[in-house]
């Protein structure tokens, strides 16, 4: 499914192939983006949970 999302769908992202197939990218909503004042190339975590397959994202801190 490629195009604009139906209302109601604005956190339903596409999962995308990059740099040659050794990594992936997902979206996020720049209104997501403008709430947490994160910026292009901002370094970020994830923390994966494998239990209930989830991933959170976060502010990298040194």
């Amino acid at each position: 499914m490629t195009g604009r999302r139906k209302s109601g769908q604005e956190n339903i992202r596409s999962l995308t192939k990059t740099g040659g197939g050794r990594s992936y990218t997902v979206s996020l909503p720049a209104a997501v983006v403008r709430e947490f004042g994160w910026r292009e190339r901002q370094k970020l975590t994830l923390v994966v949970h494998h239990k209930n397959r989830t991933i959170l994202i976060k502010d990298w801190k040194k």
